[in-house]
C-alpha cells in the first residue's frame, strides 16, 4: 500500500462527527504571565477600559497543538503550524506525496500555454482539492482549526470546525514588574565594565492571580468537510483538560484548567442558541472585598435544570 493509499484508509477510518458542540473552558493563573503582549514589553494582555486580563485564542490554539505533538507522535496527528515551521515546504510535500505537479505561476507561463487556460485551471483546481484534502488528513491542526494553505504551492484555504474565543478574566488583574538579577553576564566586556561584579538586572511581568473564561464552538457541518472526526473531538477535550500540564515554564506561574464545560447538540444544527447555554455556567468571587489569590476564592455556579431538549451537559 503506498504512502497515499495508506493515509486515505486512516482519514476514513475515522468516525465522523455528528454532532455539534459549545463549551466553556475555565483556567487560572498564579504569580505568572499567561499571554504576553510583544508590543508591550510582554506584560501580560489586559483590556484597557475594564483592566481584565486576555488570553488570545491563538495561545490557547498553540497549548492545543503541543500537547497533540505529545501525545499522537504518529502519521495523521502531524502537526502543520509547529516552532521553525517552513509552512510552503508541507504544500510541497503534499504535491509530492500525491505525485501532482503544482500549477505554474501566471508569469512562468509561456504565451501558447495560456490559450489551455480552461483545461489548466480546471486540472489545478483538482490538484487543490486533492492537495487541502491530503493536508487535512495528515496534519491535526489544520482539520481542527483551518489553514490559509494558498501561499507558494497552493494547498487551497481549509475553514477549521473547532473555534475558540479570546479568554477574559472574571475580574480585573494587577499587572506586576519585577525586577530580577542573574549573577553572571553574557560577555567579558560586561565583567570589565563591572569590575568583576558580574550581574545582570532584568524585568519580570507577572499577575498575582486571575481566572480566566473563554468560550468554543465545534461544527459538526465543518468537521465533514475536513475530516475532523470523533477521535480528533476526543483528542481535544483530552488537550483542553491536560494542556497546562505540559506546558510549565518559569514565566508562565502556575497555570490550571479549572473546568470544561460541553453543551452536545443531538443534532448538527444544533438545539439552543450557544450564547443561552453559556449563560448556564456563572462564576464569581466569594468576598467581592478581598482581592483573589487562588480559585477557592471563587464560586462555579452550573444550571442543569430545564435544559433544552436535545442538549445535554458534559463536565470534564
Amino acid at each position: 500500500m503506498s504512502t497515499t493509499e495508506r493515509e486515505m484508509a486512516m482519514t476514513t477510518a475515522r468516525t465522523n462527527l455528528e454532532n455539534r458542540y459549545d463549551f466553556v473552558l475555565l483556567f487560572d493563573v498564579e504569580d505568572g504571565n499567561p499571554n504576553g503582549d510583544p508590543d508591550a514589553g510582554n506584560q501580560p494582555r489586559i483590556d484597557p477600559e475594564t483592566a481584565h486580563g486576555i488570553v488570545s485564542d491563538v495561545c490557547l490554539k498553540r497549548k492545543v497543538r503541543n500537547y497533540v505533538a505529545l501525545a499522537r507522535p504518529e502519521a495523521g496527528y502531524e502537526i502543520y503550524v509547529k516552532e521553525k515551521a517552513i509552512l510552503n515546504q508541507q504544500h510541497e510535500r503534499a504535491y509530492r506525496e500525491l505525485g501532482l505537479t503544482p500549477a505554474a505561476k501566471e508569469g512562468d507561463v509561456p504565451g501558447e500555454e495560456k490559450k489551455k487556460g480552461a483545461k489548466q485551471k480546471r486540472d489545478s483546481q483538482g490538484n487543490v482539492d486533492r492537495a487541502r484534502q491530503w493536508m487535512c488528513g495528515n496534519f491535526y491542526d489544520v482539520r481542527a482549526f483551518g489553514a490559509v494553505m494558498s501561499t507558494g504551492v497552493n494547498c487551497g484555504q481549509v475553514r477549521g470546525p473547532v473555534q475558540i474565543t479570546f479568554a477574559r478574566s472574571i475580574d480585573p488583574v494587577l499587572t506586576l514588574e519585577h525586577s530580577i538579577t542573574r549573577m553572571a553576564v553574557t560577555t567579558e566586556k560586561e565583567a570589565e565594565d563591572q569590575s568583576g561584579d558580574n550581574r545582570t538586572m532584568g524585568r519580570k511581568n507577572t499577575i498575582p492571580y486571575g481566572i480566566y473564561r473563554a468560550h468554543g464552538f465545534v461544527s459538526a457541518s465543518l468537521a465533514a468537510q475536513t475530516g475532523f472526526s470523533e477521535e480528533d473531538l476526543e483528542l481535544l477535550w483530552g488537550a483542553f483538560s491536560e494542556m497546562f500540564e505540559h506546558d510549565r515554564s518559569a514565566a508562565r506561574g502556575l497555570m490550571s484548567t479549572r473546568g470544561l464545560y460541553i453543551f452536545k447538540h443531538d443534532s448538527s444544527l444544533g438545539n439552543a442558541a450557544a450564547h443561552k447555554l453559556f449563560d448556564r455556567i456563572s462564576i464569581k468571587r466569594k468576598d467581592g472585598m478581598k482581592p483573589p489569590r487562588s480559585f477557592s476564592d471563587y464560586e462555579v455556579a452550573v444550571d442543569r435544570e430545564d435544559m433544552p431538549a436535545g442538549v445535554t451537559l458534559i463536565e470534564r
